[in-house]
């Protein structure tokens, strides 16, 4: 019996598809930016061709969300990120100011390690694969055990559009033998340059404690306040069908509602009109307890599951037609199910006095869990949203919008992302939306100005010449 050590035939892998890469990127990054737009071009059609293949592969092979919800995920990724992305200036001369003396040149950083989740697996793999090739870079990829083939399947069809473009083999890569100790020789591999991680919190977390440079994305956890001059209808709608959208899976999604007593009655009669279910305390019970483990994380066998199935799930009983199922509750905690990121169509629902009390309230569930990510509040009063603009701390304050697609760019002018970023207090090095520019070093030529010193000296009299010699001669002494 031949037996196979999978974790050295990962590690063998992952070195020798970033040696291609390395190798590839080298003639790749040589390419003028025309030439980079023409390959990103044809990528970008070949991924818009296979939205549909590709998404009810994600869902075969995952069980998570809805194909038809991964189509449109897919099509945001070839399309939406494509038109925001195809006019840009990555590389080579960027800016340059004659006045200043600066010239800005854009450098690609190299070879990208890039973290595929489960969640999200093909329409991360396009939109990380456009970003890299615009900026540049070559690109291996790490998938998440559970969606290998789908990731794979989708690297090839981009692949071989890429090199039928004119790209170099081996510039975009999936590994295919998944191991964590294959995915820490990747997450630290010299010829790595950056790490893009997008997945758990555990991932991301050891992305970051590589040593490599990374962009990592931590847990969303974003609370949906409808204050009380909102269009209640309105808000309803559109936190039901962003909540509803591929299960729950985007982590932009909502995952509290806060409303002002004033308006609570208003608020739960068109939530139950329109497919929410409030679940009893004994139901709320059994589902808590079922969400999540006893190592405090949630249990995946909930993600991106119906409201339907999950009821199945844990044998309550619901109405039919329900879409989203509410807790009510009083309390955060990191051991209360609710008040945590739930990538399913689960609800936690609070009442409070009034704006201010909400605003306290947002904080508390971000500080739990979901800080630097998304908030979203649904009001007619500017007052109050620029004051929750100042004081929350999030990269992203969604205003009158579904979460799950505003965030990413969708429904709102924000950039067209997969990545979102969130910002040092969320544990991310960036509070972007992330893109090509994020995945690129700027190297400045920067000229002498001493001369026009001297010129501003003599135009201010001769009196200033003395002071103004002293503090330049002062600067050069330190260089």
């Amino acid at each position: 019996m031949n037996l196979v050590d999978k974790d050295l035939l990962s590690i063998q892998e992952v070195r020798n598809k970033v040696k291609q890469a390395t190798e590839a990127q080298r003639v790749y990054r040589q390419y003028s930016q025309q030439q980079m737009d023409q390959i990103v071009n044809q990528v970008h059609l070949a991924a818009d061709n296979a939205a549909v293949k590709l998404a009810k592969a994600a869902k075969e092979e995952t069980g998570f969300g809805r194909w038809e919800d991964k189509v449109v995920k897919n099509t945001f990724a070839a399309k939406n990120v494509y038109n925001a992305i195809k006019n840009m200036k990555t590389v080579g001369v960027l800016s340059e100011s004659p006045s200043s003396g600066v010239v800005e040149i854009g450098v690609p950083v190299g070879v990208i390690a890039g973290l595929i989740p489960s969640t999200n697996p093909t329409s991360t793999v396009i939109f990380k694969t456009l970003i890299a090739l615009k900026s540049g870079n070559a690109i291996v990829f790490s998938p998440h055990p559970s969606a290998l083939n789908c990731i794979r399947e989708t690297v090839e069809i981009l692949h071989s559009a890429m090199v039928a473009a004119g790209a170099p083999k081996g510039l975009i890569s999936c590994l295919t033998t998944a191991t964590v100790d294959g995915t820490s020789e990747l997450l630290r591999h010299k010829d790595v340059n950056l790490i893009l991680a997008t997945g758990g919190e555990a991932m991301v977390r050891a992305a970051y404690s590589s040593g490599t440079p990374a962009i990592g994305v931590g847990p969303g956890n974003g609370p949906a306040f409808i204050e009380k001059t909102a269009d209640v209808a309105d808000a309803v709608n559109k936190i039901i069908r962003s909540k509803t959208f591929d299960n729950g899976v985007i982590c932009a999604s909502e995952q509290s509602i806060i409303v002002e007593a004033a308006i609570q009655s208003q608020v739960e009669a068109e939530l139950q009109k329109q497919g929410g279910y409030f679940l009893t305390q004994e139901q709320s019970s059994i589902l808590g307890k079922f969400l999540l483990r006893s190592n405090m994380t949630i249990n995946p066998a909930a993600v991106g599951k119906s409201a339907s199935e999950l009821a199945d799930l844990v044998g309550i009983s619901i109405p039919h037609g329900t879409k989203v199922l509410l807790s009510r509750q009083d309390s955060v905690s990191h051991s209360n199910p609710y008040s945590r990121e739930k990538l399913t169509p689960v609800l936690a629902f609070y009442v409070a006095q009034d704006w201010e009390t909400a605003c306290l309230r947002c904080l508390e569930l971000l500080a739990n869990e979901g800080r630097g990510h998304t908030l979203v509040i649904h009001s007619k009063n500017e007052k109050i949203i620029r004051e929750f603009g100042l004081k929350k701390d999030v990269s992203r304050i969604l205003v009158n919008t579904p979460a799950a697609l505003g965030g990413i760019g969708a429904t709102t002018n924000l950039f067209p992302s997969l990545t979102l970023g969130c910002g040092t207090v969320g544990g991310s090095s960036t509070s972007d939306n992330v893109g090509p520019m994020n995945l690129i070093n700027i190297r400045r030529i920067a000229y002498d100005v001493q001369d026009q010193a001297d010129t501003h000296t003599a135009a201010l009299g001769n009196s200033c010449t003395g002071e103004i010699e002293n503090l330049v001669n002062q600067i050069l002494s330190q260089l």
